[in-house]
């Protein structure tokens, strides 16, 4: 069996990367800058919620469900205090992001062993695996740069949070 984990310095991005904005997969509306949740499934349905709330046609449920057997692959905790969870559902037309921030931290197993604190959801259609490993290498990409990730600990608002995302990823 093979490990499916990877570390934000193991990813490597081509050109057609640039292509593709998270503002056109992120609305302001998906992020949460404080998740309730004290554990993985807990994060999971509250940034799933976001989902639902954008694209009415997701099940929640199910979502979940997709979400946890993602998860028992191999964590999507990273390290450096992200995880990206992320997951393909079959009534999904576009990749929808959504946003979430823990201010404690919980244990999502990531790789380094540390908490997460900001939680990247990344749903895609099931028959788009070039575009939900794009977008999985944008968000990665973004989350490389500490101060990114030190500003969004600190951001006071959805706003602020959604304006620092937009932001960083207009300057890649």
């Amino acid at each position: 069996m093979f490990d499916r984990t990877f570390k934000l310095t193991d990813v490597k991005l081509g050109p057609e990367i640039t292509a593709m904005r998270l503002s056109e997969i992120l609305d302001e509306d998906n992020v949460l800058p404080d998740l309730k949740a004290t554990d993985k499934k807990g994060i999971l349905e509250e940034l799933a919620e976001t989902v639902v709330n954008h694209e009415p046609s997701v099940d929640k449920n199910a979502l979940v469900k997709i979400l946890l057997e993602r998860e028992r692959l191999g964590s999507t905790g990273i390290g450096d205090g992200v995880a990206i969870p992320h997951g393909k559902f079959h009534s999904v037309k576009q990749p929808i992001v959504s946003f979430g921030r823990s201010r404690k931290g919980l244990d999502f197993e990531s790789m380094d062993g540390e908490p997460a604190h900001l939680f990247f959801l990344l749903v895609a259609p099931e028959d788009s695996a070039s575009l939900h490993l794009k977008a999985l290498a944008r968000i990665a990409k973004i989350l490389k740069n500490s101060a990114f990730r030190k500003i969004l600990l600190e951001a006071e608002s959805r706003e602020e949070i959604y304006r620092t995302i937009i932001q960083n990823d207009e300057d890649f």
